[in-house]
């Protein structure tokens, strides 16, 4: 007989649209959105379309959306697409619904409000990690790409054989998913930190100068937090920073460009993606001087000085440079 797994996605924002569109391309799959936005399960359902967020493009007949929390008793394997300073208490409402052993995978970026990771304080005993570099327009579109899966390895490979046959979406693998969850949370302030200097120069030999002492440091905050430091160079590492800090479609890296361009930033915005970011710098360059290591991460305190303690952008240059 033929696998079969119901996937529930949590979030029909961009990416969790994205996701949707590509594992129904997998016919054993039943893939079914969540969303609070009735709007958009309406329009999900009656249209195959989800125009809020991708007005031209046409979703999959099979794919269906609903608002009612009961869909999750009939998950299989849960995505979480949502934002992430909401995923604890989400999860913590969905628990009752869900299978024992339901697979869990987070997919948000970012930290929860205290500064944990995410995995370990969700309420289920099968959590992974899936981060990788993924732009949702280009997923949504077909186009071959990757994630990095942290978890337990059976997972891993039956969900690359299973769920992802036939979607043109590839993984690579560690155990280590506290690795892949810091990748995610780090690339978003590295992409600011480069765009920065993007903005004031326009030139591929500093963007390099700067990525590769991103990539230094971001070794150091895997050791800093006593994960595997091989992480690095896999597609959540390596991958994810440079498809966030060196593209323009990134709002992060867009946000340090309009900083090097001289505009003048206000880290209380609307935007989720640029707050987290801001978070990061804030959170990490705080985190770094607590425990006196400040040295080792030069491009974090100059972020942190510039963004939280009103230093000017040739101070910045001046200790990027340095």
């Amino acid at each position: 007989m033929p696998y079969h797994n119901t996937i529930v996605i949590a979030g029909a924002g961009v990416f969790g649209t994205a996701m949707t569109e590509r594992l129904s391309w997998n016919t054993n799959n039943t893939v079914i959105l969540w969303s609070i936005e009735k709007d958009v399960v309406e329009d999900i359902n009656k249209n195959h379309r989800n125009t809020k967020y991708f007005p031209t493009h046409f979703l999959n007949t099979s794919i269906r959306a609903t608002s009612d929390k009961q869909i999750f008793r009939s998950a299989d394997c849960i995505l979480l697409v949502i934002p992430s300073k909401v995923i604890v208490s989400f999860t913590e409402e969905i628990k009752a619904y869900t299978k024992e052993d339901c697979l869990v995978i987070n997919l948000a970026k970012g930290m929860s409000d205290d500064g944990a990771f995410i995995t370990e304080q969700i309420p289920f005993p099968r959590t992974a990690s899936m981060k990788g570099p993924t732009f949702a327009i280009e997923v949504l579109h077909g186009l071959p790409s990757s994630f990095t899966f942290g978890g337990r390895r059976e997972d891993y490979v039956r969900f690359k054989k299973e769920v992802l046959k036939d979607t043109g979406l590839y993984l690579d693998y560690t155990e280590d998913i506290r690795s892949v969850e810091l990748m995610s949370i780090l690339k978003n302030m590295y992409a600011i930190a480069i765009g920065l200097v993007s903005g004031r120069f326009n030139s591929p030999n500093v963007d390099f100068l700067i990525y590769t002492k991103a990539v230094g440091e971001m070794r150091h905050f895997l050791s800093l937090f006593g994960c595997s430091t091989e992480t690095i160079f896999c597609y959540c590492g390596l991958g994810d920073l440079g498809l966030t800090s060196l593209n323009d479609l990134s709002r992060n890296r867009t946000l340090g460009l309009l900083m090097g361009k001289g505009f003048s930033i206000d880290n209380s915005g609307s935007s989720s993606t640029v707050i987290e970011g801001s978070r990061t710098v804030k959170l990490m360059g705080e985190l770094t001087r607590e425990r006196h290591v400040e040295e080792e991460f030069p491009l974090v305190q100059a972020l942190y000085r510039m963004m939280y303690e009103h230093e000017n952008l040739n101070d910045y240059m001046r200790a990027v440079f340095n």
